[in-house]
Parts: C-alpha cells; sequence; structure tokens
C-alpha cells in the first residue's frame, strides 16, 4: 500500500518547477486563508502539554504502520528508525515512549489532523508527536494547527540494481526505456516514470504492493532494477545488489526532509523534541540509528 500521507507533499516538493505540482504546492502561500483553531476541544483531543507530560511519566507517538524500515511491527512490538528515534526523545525528557502504529490517510493533511490536532472520527486519538513527516514550508504555512519541527533526516530517491547486470554504468531512469524497473504502486516513483516525457518508460514499469516487494522482486530477478526512496531500497538490499541516488531529469529536487508534527498549542513541547534530536545528531546516537539498520544517514542542514 502507498503511503499516501507522507508521499503527497514530498511529491508535490519534488514536482515543483515541473509544471506537473498541485498548485497549492507553487502559489507560495500567496492566497491562503487562516484555518480555523479547534474551540472547547477536551485534553484527550487536543494532546498534551510537557508539564504534563513529564508529570505522568509517558510520551506518545504516532507513527505509519508496514513502513519499514522507519516504523513497522515485528513480534508484537514496534520496530525501525523511527521507533529507536521515538525512544531516544523520550530518553531525554525523562519519560517512557509508547507507539501508535496508524494507517497513511488519503493525504498528509488528514494524517495530522487525525493523528495530532483533531483526532479521528472513529477510534483512537491524538498523539502528542507524529514522526516522519516530510517538511514544506508552502505546506507548513497552511496547516497552522501544527509545529513542524525536529527536522531529522534528508531523504533522497535512488535506484537499486544488480550488480552483475550493471558492471560499469550505473542505471539511470533513460535505461528504463529498455529495462524493467519496479516500483511501489501509487508512489512517487510510480508518478515520475509513469509521467516521463512522452510515456517511454511505461511499458517496462512493474508495480509492487511496497518497496519491499519490489525489492524482493529485484533480487529474483523478475526485474533488472527497483525505484524508491534510499531507505526503503538500502533496507531490502542483498549481497548481489547495490543502490545510488544519481540527477533525475524533469525533478525540481531528488530530495525532501523528514522531522515530527506537534499541536500547536504545545510549542514548549515542540521546543524540547527539537532539542532531543538535535542532541541525538550532534552526539552521533542517531547516525548510529540509522547504522544499526544499514541506512545512510543524511542530516539536515541544522539553523
Amino acid at each position: 500500500m502507498a503511503r499516501a500521507g507522507t508521499l503527497r507533499v514530498a511529491l508535490a516538493v519534488l514536482l515543483l518547477g515541473t509544471g506537473l505540482a498541485p498548485a497549492w504546492a507553487q502559489t507560495r502561500c500567496a492566497d491562503h486563508v487562516p484555518q480555523a483553531r479547534p474551540q472547547n476541544a477536551s485534553r484527550d483531543i487536543v494532546g498534551a502539554d510537557l508539564d504534563t507530560i513529564q508529570e505522568r511519566g509517558w510520551i506518545s507517538f504516532a507513527v505509519y504502520e508496514d513502513y519499514p524500515p522507519w516504523s513497522w511491527e515485528e513480534n508484537g512490538a514496534p520496530k525501525g528508525v523511527d521507533i529507536d528515534l521515538g525512544h531516544l526523545i523520550a530518553g531525554e525528557l525523562g519519560v517512557e515512549a509508547r507507539f501508535t502504529l496508524v494507517a497513511a490517510g488519503e493525504n498528509l493533511e488528514a494524517d495530522l489532523r487525525n493523528w495530532i490536532w483533531k483526532g479521528p472520527i472513529v477510534g483512537g486519538r491524538v498523539a502528542n508527536v507524529m514522526l516522519h513527516v516530510p517538511y514544506d514550508s508552502n505546506f507548513a504555512c497552511r496547516v497552522e494547527q501544527v509545529v513542524f519541527t525536529g527536522q531529522y533526516h534528508v531523504e533522497r530517491m535512488g535506484i537499486a540494481f544488480g550488480k552483475a547486470e550493471y558492471p560499469e554504468d550505473k542505471p539511470v531512469p533513460a535505461y528504463f526505456r529498455f529495462d524493467t524497473v519496479g516500483v511501489e504502486n501509487d508512489s512517487i516513483a510510480d508518478f515520475y516514470l509513469t509521467a516521463f516525457p512522452g510515456g517511454q518508460l511505461r511499458g517496462n514499469i512493474r508495480r509492487y504492493p511496497d518497496m519491499g516487494a519490489a525489492m524482493a522482486g529485484l533480487a529474483a530477478g523478475e526485474v533488472k532494477t527497483a525505484m524508491g526512496p534510499l531507505a526503503q531500497l538500502e533496507h531490502g538490499l542483498t549481497a548481489d545488489l547495490d543502490v545510488h541516488s544519481p540527477p533525475l531529469p524533469g525533478f525540481a529536487t531528488g530530495s525532501w526532509t523528514v522531522g515530527v508534527g506537534v499541536h500547536f498549542a504545545y510549542r514548549p513541547l515542540a521546543y524540547a523534541v527539537d532539542d532531543a534530536i538535535v542532541a541525538g545528531i550532534g552526539d552521533g546516537r542517531i547516525q548510529e540509528i540509522f547504522r544499526s539498520y544499514g541506512l545512510t544517514f543524511s542530516p539536515p542542514e541544522l539553523r
């Protein structure tokens, strides 16, 4: 299943300047109308402040389900980079980390509404922090109920391939006129390759339910390459496979930053989470988390 909540904003960022980006991603918020603030809501709905979290001794995180290497359930326990990051943040705050694995909604706005500032229509309640929220300044000014902070990684697109198939030149999108490529269905890579000028690549695109299946298909020889976010490709590498992140024609940018989302009413909590992430990057703990999953860590520019 494609991660609609995490991918829509990233897709808009990647397509800026190509003429394919949605209108809201191109206007720089010039026509933005301030949103209504939730009123008369109980604390169960709007979350909790930093003092309350520290007094009760635990903090809740919303993370995406079935989203390796970032977050998934294994033997009844949550696992992944974002899970380890949540424990790091909680440790810095002196509290226990608790996680809710959530399904991606139809878009990122729905995910933030459901898990940060309002709550789902049926079942569940908001979390104190949502992890793996892609950051884009145009989008951030339109979702005023959420503070976007704690940027902890720059994700980029990549192409995985068999070493024996490409002993010299590494594959780039132009190769897919002749070579097959596996992608996650309805993902950024799928949209990009399908829209490649003239539809030249469509016949060689093989769609899989998720990137894990695409990488398994590559390892089994069903396709010659696979394209998707670099971390997901690296998570599925075997000794016979390699990956690189080449320039991508038609993309305004091949990378985006991921961070956290916190309810707008709890800025001290947002600041504390941000401080925890900065500390984790500064002393190497976050780098070690990525290394433990076999991933390349790309730190954001800290300002």
